[in-house]
């Protein structure tokens, strides 16, 4: 991709499973780039330290290349402006702090977690939205320092303008004004050192010459917060571009909480990466009906970003359904089709771990279908019939089911060790013996009271097959629950 001095980028978090969302937004920028013959950058940023891990770094990258897109600069490859992590940058971020306090734009703010929570639950209280008081702003400067010298923690706060508001042309919503009286006045260091998103963010797309930057719509509230950095700096602005959320049917938000969100989900249940790509690209795109199967080529063809809709993006499992049946059959020869097999089920080691847990436990390999078989399963076919042999009454296992789901959540690592040391925790936290626990969860994850050993299941299963099969359990539990079976 050569530069035609267009230059976006996708800037992914690293602190979880990468979500289709962080696909349809990299799909955008990526077809952005290559209409305007410009550069495609990825770039990661950790500045929530607490929460980014090298694990989910790897799925990122990972899950970006799964989906066929490819980027000119990136943590993974370099480039001229890097590094392209930002906890790699972090002694970039001071000296741009230092400016912005030096010349007034900016101020320490030593409010203790406590005072700010207080804060917080006080303008609750009184109907107003949460927002910085303004407590440390007009400290002196003979304060501050002796605060610092004291060795008190503190914060960088940007100040807003008191009055007026901030008027920008946004790519997709046209023209914006958003008053300044409900702007905060954003943390831009923390006391760690780290910036947080909205510096590192402004910092890192000048350094890197972005000059388009396309992102979704829950970020339009904050732009002014970033145009405000902008003109601080006495920087060129990017062009805006605020892309809709997507949406599931009933038009709620798509989230985890719902429905599968995962890229490794859909990778893992064999969804070919083309037709997500193909599915993800029919909302940039004006086509008539009858040519919906498109190329990542054919998506960059006809890619319009100046007629993009602002109505939400409709997460159509039943369209993606439709769009990947048609791929498989109309666009894989019978050869192309047979590799394509082989490689989803050795996808992260399935099929050879599997097989070697099957080993052991069976006479004739006649067995192996229904003993491992639902490591490729879709679906393992959830009724309440399932749960018959397991012991516990339905309000205990939903209880251990919406238990064990919140702790795995909370895994920063998903190996075969960690999962039995949570579950072991998560059987302490209930008060209730492992074994208690276990027997629900391999009706959960494999649809038989018969199966591979369960740790080592779910490791192969990985966390978002795994998150799925919990949640489709805990709705058929709660369903004998609540009929009294």
């Amino acid at each position: 991709m050569s530069t035609s001095g267009v230059r976006v980028r996708i800037a992914p978090s690293p602190t979880g499973e990468p979500h289709v969302g962080t696909a349809y937004i990299a799909l955008f920028n990526y077809l952005f780039a290559k209409k305007h013959n410009g550069t495609f950058i990825l770039r990661i940023e950790d500045t929530d330290a607490t929460r980014s891990t090298p694990e989910f770094e790897q799925k990122v990258l990972d899950a970006l290349k799964w989906c066929g897109l490819e980027w000119s600069e990136g943590p993974d490859i370099g480039g001229p402006y890097g590094p392209y992590r930002q906890s790699d940058r972090k002694a970039m971020y001071w000296p741009y702090a230092e400016q912005l306090l030096e010349k007034g734009h900016a101020f320490r703010c030593f409010c203790t977690p406590e005072r700010l929570e207080a804060m917080r639950e006080a303008q609750r209280a009184a109907g107003k939205p949460p927002g910085y008081d303004g407590h440390c702003l007009n400290l002196s400067a003979e304060e501050v320092t002796g605060r610092l010298a004291a060795g008190e923690p503190s914060v960088v706060r940007m100040k807003i303008p008191v009055e007026g508001s901030c008027d920008f042309h946004d790519g997709v919503y046209g023209d914006v004004s958003i008053p300044w009286e409900s702007v905060d006045m954003q943390v831009l260091i923390k006391a760690d050192g780290m910036p947080t998103y909205h510096m590192a963010n402004v910092v890192d797309d000048h350094l890197m010459k972005i000059t388009h930057v396309a992102r979704g719509e829950e970020w339009l509230a904050s732009v002014p917060k970033h145009i405000l950095l902008y003109r601080y700096f006495g920087w060129q602005e990017p062009v805006f571009m605020h892309l809709s959320l997507m949406r599931n049917a009933d038009k709620s938000k798509l989230s985890k909480r719902k429905n599968p969100t995962s890229i490794s989900y859909y990778s893992a249940l064999g969804y070919l990466p083309e037709a997500l790509m193909n599915f993800l690209g029919l909302f940039f795109i004006q086509i008539a009906e009858g040519e919906e199967l498109l190329t990542m080529d054919q998506l960059a063809e006809k890619f319009d970003p100046d007629n993009l809709s602002k109505a939400g993006a409709i997460f159509d499992i039943q369209k993606l359904d439709w769009l990947n049946g048609r791929w498989l059959r109309e666009k894989l020869s019978e050869e192309d089709f047979a590799r394509c097999v082989l490689d989803w089920a050795m996808e992260n080691d399935r099929i050879r771990q599997g097989l070697k847990l099957s080993q052991s436990r069976i006479s004739k390999l006649g067995e192996l279908p229904d003993l491992a078989g639902f490591l490729l399963k879709s679906d393992v076919g959830l009724t309440p019939e399932s749960f018959a042999k397991v012991k516990s009454a339905p309000e205990e296992i939903l209880e251990i089911l919406n238990q064990v789901q919140a702790d795995l959540e909370k895994m920063p690592e998903w190996t075969v060790e960690s999962i039995e040391a949570e579950l072991r925790a998560s059987a302490d936290r209930l008060g209730k013996k492992l074994k208690v626990v276990v027997a629900p969860l391999f009706v959960a994850v494999s649809g038989s009271s018969r199966s591979l050993p369960l740790f080592d299941s779910m490791a192969i299963l990985g966390r978002s097959v795994v998150r799925q099969r919990l949640k489709v359990a805990a709705q058929v539990v709660a369903s004998m629950a609540g009929s009294g079976r």
